[in-house]
């Protein structure tokens, strides 16, 4: 089962990039909409936009799942 959920990971890694890269324009919006002041706004979007997706890694989610499993 682990080998079958890491599997799913790494074929999806590419679709949560885009997607995380999507939601973006969201995050800055919901954030806005909350009613932070303009200068806590901007250093928010400016954070948001200057960040990069790192996908998770397929193997340490196998070993932690199987740890979990063994519990």
């Amino acid at each position: 089962m682990a080998a079958k959920g890491s599997a799913k990971l790494s074929r999806k890694a590419a679709q949560m990039a885009a997607s995380y890269n999507a939601a973006k324009g969201r995050m800055v919006a919901g954030f806005r909409a909350v009613g932070f002041g303009p200068t806590r706004v901007r250093n928010y979007e400016a954070g948001v936009g200057a960040a990069t997706y790192v996908a998770p890694d397929p193997g340490k989610w196998s070993r932690n799942w199987a740890s979990k499993m063994a519990e």
